[in-house]
Formats: structure tokens, sequence, C-alpha cells
């Protein structure tokens, strides 16, 4: 009789595996935050991918999108991501003093913006780690040594505490703004796309995961090794475009 259980058992075992485990596997695979940027809601019902092929970055089931900012920019007006609604815009975290990877960053983004030249749709938001001395006069000579038109390019500095929250917590971009000093000051080199609802978007890698984020501190015509971080600001360029459509 005991012997007569343990197979039943087994059998259900063995059926419940063969029918539920490939759905759950699947559900698995579509939920995992590396590949869950391949679904989105719209209007309340969920779509596999985007109309312009650029997935959505999501975590824990929740697409990521730009959490809300108030700082003052070059010309010491108050910027909040309202500003930016409705536009495709780029993101940095940089400062004025830096004498390494945010010099291509910049020139990167200046290329960039000479692209969109004279779209009103199109953005760039720069904050600075360093507020203390990146004040709005420093910033206006910056964006000036650098050529920048584009009204909708913002070089922002404010309270130390909240662009680093902003940062770390919000692009999930590091930054360390424990020091003053700027030579104890680092950050990343990556740009974050978003789209005109604030959603953070990206294209897939040859693996089909979702890349959050760009190369921002390699020059464009780098001319690298294959083993080398290659240019990503062409790809960027392309992407923008899908965006501006």
């Amino acid at each position: 009789m005991r012997k007569n259980t343990y197979i039943g058992i087994a059998a259900i075992v063995l059926i419940f595996g063969i029918i539920f485990i490939p759905k759950i596997f699947k559900r698995l695979v579509n939920d995992d935050v590396t590949r869950g940027g391949r679904m989105h809601a719209v209007g309340g019902e969920q779509e596999d991918e985007a109309p312009d092929g650029l997935v959505y970055i999501n975590q824990n089931g929740v697409d990521r999108k730009v959490p809300p900012f108030e700082f003052v920019n070059q010309d010491n007006d108050t910027i909040t991501n309202a500003d930016y609604k409705g536009k495709v815009y780029l993101v940095e975290f940089f400062f004025t003093r830096c004498t390494d990877i945010c010099i291509p960053m910049n020139h990167n983004l200046q290329a960039i913006a000479q692209e969109f030249e004279g779209n009103p749709n199109f953005g760039i938001a720069s904050f600075s780690i360093d507020p203390e001395h990146d004040q709005p006069k420093v910033l206006k000579k910056y964006a000036q040594d650098y050529g920048v038109t584009n009204p909708n390019w913002h070089f922002m500095t404010g309270d130390r505490e909240e662009m680093r929250k902003l940062a770390n917590e919000g692009f999930y971009l590091a930054t360390n703004l424990g020091e003053v000093e700027h030579v104890d000051l680092y950050h990343s080199g990556l740009f974050a796309l978003i789209d005109q609802n604030g959603f953070i978007r990206s294209r897939l890698d040859p693996y089909g995961n979702p890349k959050p984020y760009y190369r921002g501190h390699v020059p464009m015509d780098a001319q690298l090794a294959e083993d080398e971080e290659q240019p990503e600001i062409d790809i960027l360029i392309e992407d923008i475009k899908k965006l501006l459509k």
C-alpha cells in the first residue's frame, strides 16, 4: 500500500513538472531584471516591445523613470524634470574642474547637440557633482567654452546630497560626493537616454539584454583595439532619432 502511494506521488510530481515547469521558467525569463525591459504598460495593456525598437529598463516589475529633481542652471534659472517633459534628452554627471573623462564626455555631447541643432524636442541634462565650486557663473563659462547653443542643455548645480541621491539612487550612476575637494570626486562616464515621458530607454546588446547606458567617455572618433571599449556615440544618435520620430 505504501509502495503504491509513493508511485502515485511520483507520477503527480512528474506530471506537474511536464506541464508547469516550462511555464514557470518562461515567466522567470520574462520578469528577469536584465530582460524585463521588453514589457511596458501602455493604456493599461502590456506590449511586447516598444514600436521604436528601444526597450524600457525594468526593475522589480516597474519601468524605471527619472525621479523628480529641482536644481539651478547656468542662467540661474530653476530647472526641474518637468522642463524636459515631451523632450528626448540625455543625462550625464560631471564637474567643471574634471580633467579626465569629462572632457571627451562633453565633446561628445556637443557633437550630439550639433546633430540635433534647432530641434526643440531634444535636450541634455548635465548635473554637477561639485556644486560648491560649480555655481551658475562657473557653469555659464563652461557652457560657453564648449560652444553650447541648445537652449534645452542645462548645466545644473544644487544641494550636494540631493545630487548624490539623484546620481546613485535615481540613475544608479555611481558618484562620490563625500569630499569637497575635486581631486576626491569621481563619477560614471556613461550617458542615460530618456524618452518624452521620462522613461530610461536603451537598445538590446548582442545577447538580447538591455544595456541601460551608453559609453559617453569614449571619443566618438577614437580608433581603438578590438578588446578596448568602443565608442557608442553613433548608436546613441541612431537611438535618439528613433525616439524623436
